[in-house]
């Protein structure tokens, strides 16, 4: 069995570095700062896409980008914090499956968190938004992680938080689980999937079961 995991809102709550991410990067450029709901609202998606989506013209959003990532990476470590019941998730998910992750975060900065909270050790893959031209909800990120996994299992399972991550393994036609644990309601995911549980252990859980 292959389990792929999202990060953010699945496996790890990053929102105070992302917050003041964009903070730093909109005041960077003496801009406006959207309002922190507005913020959340786009998290999972690249951040090419959250600025642009955010009133950024389309010539300044790489340098908003920038701005971001060099504010990110010296903050994301100290004001990251894995979520309830996310390190026994994917020490029971390696058990029993092959592990990556799948994410619309810098694989860089990702592995760092990763590697951070002692859990990179159980990932034989990690995608993340540079490693793909077309990001989640495309189908890509998921099979670029399966093509890198050595594996004649043939169960195949995405946990995430966002109907992207469920949209995502729809394409790549492989099962999901969603988790209530981050940015999308429980009434949204369901438009998208039965498979709806309140955290990554417990998602886990319910594929072992399968």
């Amino acid at each position: 069995m292959i389990i792929l995991f999202d990060l953010d809102g699945t496996l790890i709550d990053s929102t105070e570095a992302i917050l003041e991410s964009f903070d730093i990067a909109f005041k960077t450029f003496d801009s406006p700062v959207p309002d922190k709901e507005l913020i959340k609202a786009e998290i999972g998606h690249p951040l090419d896409a959250m600025f642009a989506t955010l009133g950024v013209e389309e010539d300044h959003v790489d340098a908003h980008v920038q701005a971001y990532k060099m504010h990110y990476r010296k903050i994301s470590c100290a004001k990251t914090v894995l979520l309830p019941e996310a390190r026994e998730a994917v020490e029971l998910a390696s058990q029993h499956a092959v592990l990556g992750v799948v994410t619309t975060k810098t694989a860089k900065y990702s592995i760092e968190l990763l590697e951070h909270m002692g859990l990179m050790t159980y990932f034989d893959v990690l995608v993340g938004r540079e490693d793909v031209e077309n990001p989640k909800p495309h189908p890509e990120p998921i099979l670029k992680a399966l093509s890198k996994l050595q594996s004649n299992k043939s169960k195949y399972w995405m946990i995430g938080d966002t109907p992207m991550d469920i949209l995502a393994a729809n394409a790549a036609n492989i099962n999901s689980v969603a988790v209530t644990c981050g940015y999308a309601d429980e009434a949204l995911l369901l438009k998208h999937t039965d498979n709806v549980s309140k955290t990554a252990l417990e998602a886990v859980k319910f594929i072992t079961l399968k």
